[in-house]
């Protein structure tokens, strides 16, 4: 798997949107080893890229990911199963902890390891026809890539249990009323819809959307002296930077700025 850059819907003439697209349409893009490794070497890839300001992630075809492919799992001894999930648990950890933001672009199914990897990204966009889930019980085994842990921060410890212990799906309507999804669109928007977010974002001071990105992660970790702290350290290591001084400028100067992530 490779990323490919996009243009910016907001500004065509900025390649600053890197497009990770999961395929293995004909198994719904089922997650193996080798497509999470290489969903790992594309992370690195673009960490590297300093064009690249924001992520998306998608799947082709009509799922973004149907979860684990059982078909390897059921090959795998116990020592392969535990190498497996804590492949898939770094990967997605990654993903979370990315120094830029990720955006989740939900074309059809997202259950199981896919539901995990929407939920690890910063944002998660969904098409109208899209249904998440995490249907694990219904083959004996738990959401051990980060549902369990991530979806009762999410949307609730109630609606987080019974979603995970019936291994039901709801529908991108309901998943935008619980807040799993921030945004339903219809199918054929969605792509729109995700690059003008993503193109948004990456118009905006990078350190700062940097920092703020992890100080939101941890939000819900920490107390509010702690939190006072973080946004202390960051607003100075922010006020300190040319981006600062160039947003600053633009605005007296009522133009759109310029910024370099310096």
């Amino acid at each position: 798997m490779t990323y490919s850059k996009e243009a910016s819907f907001l500004a065509p003439e900025e390649k600053n949107i890197g497009v990770i697209t999961l395929n293995r349409p004909d198994v719904l893009n089922a997650l193996n080893t080798e497509i999470l490794s290489e969903l790992d070497d594309s992370l690195e890839e673009i960490r590297r890229d300093e064009t690249v300001r924001v992520v998306v992630i998608t799947g082709a075809g009509r799922a973004f990911s149907a979860g684990a492919d059982l078909r390897e799992v059921e090959t795998l001894d116990e020592t392969g199963v535990k190498t497996f999930i804590e492949l898939g648990q770094r990967v997605f950890d990654k993903t979370e902890n990315f120094d830029k933001p990720v955006v989740a672009a939900i074309n059809g199914f997202a259950l199981g390891g896919g539901l995990g990897l929407a939920l690890a990204c910063d944002v998660r966009i969904a098409s109208e026809d899209a249904r998440v889930g995490s249907p694990e019980v219904v083959v004996g085994l738990i959401p051990a890539w980060g549902v369990a842990v991530r979806l009762p921060k999410v949307i609730g410890r109630g609606r987080a249990a019974e979603l995970i212990l019936t291994g039901g799906q709801i529908s991108a309507k309901e998943a935008e009323r619980v807040g799993l999804v921030n945004k339903v669109v219809p199918a054929n928007e969605l792509r729109s819809s995700v690059m003008w977010t993503a193109g948004t974002i990456a118009t905006k001071a990078p350190i700062a959307v940097k920092l703020s990105k992890k100080i939101v992660a941890k939000a819900t970790e920490i107390d509010m002296d702690e939190g006072n702290k973080m946004m202390t350290d960051a607003c100075l290591t922010c006020f300190k930077t040319e981006d600062f001084k160039e947003g600053a400028k633009a605005i007296l100067e009522k133009r759109t700025p310029q910024f370099k992530g310096k």
